[in-house]
């Protein structure tokens, strides 16, 4: 898998980036970082007291109409950086005290990412991604990730069709998810720190509660309580422009629904507070 007839994503663009041309992503052969920093706000068990270190890619393989990140998503910014720049800028976080290196959307850009952790790190590396992947994609990252943190945003096609673009999302996101599952398997922990494992997003969104029931229902039957972690998030935040119900939070009465799913399901994880929801915690780009 190279960036010469690119099939990095599940689109399968098939396009020659080092010659110029550009599929979906929007993104040539070089990576594009858009931001570095210590990011405080990432699960505790991920965070701790120093934060991941999180680099941010410009570009994705998803076109969410809600996303949070769309400065840098919808339109590819970024410093131009190789695998050297890449593994540099590791260790520049590492040195500056990250907890562990949290590469956020970085699929796209999957030969420099492999060939920057071709050495092992001294930290967990975090693949933080919008679960978009190819199975055979997150294959290739054996031995190199310890902790996979995908989304799972989708267990409506149609609804994955309208709000991402992405029409067979549930199929691939699952299909990456087991992947996942089987390069690193069950949670491990190392005192109040993960240490290796799954932990798997899913970001509630205002008006459609049974696509999130689904979700859920899908993890509760695919992985035995414990296997992997659950992040429930509350903090979607509307976006200018947007129609209903997307441009509203999401109300008490939906997420306690949702949550008493996933406590239904036996699931393990993480939750939200209300206060959450804001543009504060939205990374200045």
């Amino acid at each position: 898998m190279d960036y010469r007839h690119c099939t990095l994503c599940p689109r399968q663009c098939g396009v020659d980036r080092t010659a110029g041309e550009r599929g979906f992503c929007g993104c040539g052969s070089t990576p594009l970082v858009a931001k570095t920093m210590l990011h405080k706000w990432e699960e505790p068990a991920l965070a701790g007291q120093g934060g991941s270190g999180a680099i941010f890619f410009g570009g994705c393989s998803l076109g969410c109409r809600y996303c949070q990140n769309r400065q840098i998503s919808a339109n590819p910014v970024g410093t131009p950086m190789d695998a050297d720049g890449l593994r540099r800028e590791m260790e520049t976080l590492i040195a500056q005290g990250a907890e562990n290196i949290d590469l956020v959307t970085p699929g796209h850009f999957l030969p420099d990412v492999c060939k920057a952790l071709d050495k092992p790190l001294p930290v967990p590396v975090v693949y933080n991604c919008g679960g978009y992947e190819r199975a055979e994609a997150i294959r290739t990252l054996a031995g190199k990730v310890d902790i996979f943190l995908p989304d799972l945003k989708y267990a409506d096609d149609a609804l994955a069709m309208e709000l991402s673009g992405a029409g067979d999302y549930f199929r691939i996101a699952t299909q990456a998810i087991k992947a996942m599952y089987e390069g690193v398997g069950p949670v491990q922990w190392q005192g109040k720190r993960l240490k290796k494992g799954v932990v798997i997003r899913h970001l509630i969104l205002p008006g459609y509660v049974e696509n999130s029931l689904k979700v859920l229902d899908w993890i509760g039957s695919t992985f035995a309580p414990g296997q992997v972690l659950v992040s429930l998030m509350r903090q979607y935040t509307p976006m200018p422009g947007l129609q209903p119900p997307l441009d509203r939070k999401i109300t008490e009465e939906e997420y306690r629904s949702v949550l008493s799913w996933m406590y239904l399901n036996r699931l393990e994880g993480f939750v939200q507070e209300a206060s959450s929801a804001g543009s504060r915690f939205i990374p200045d780009f």
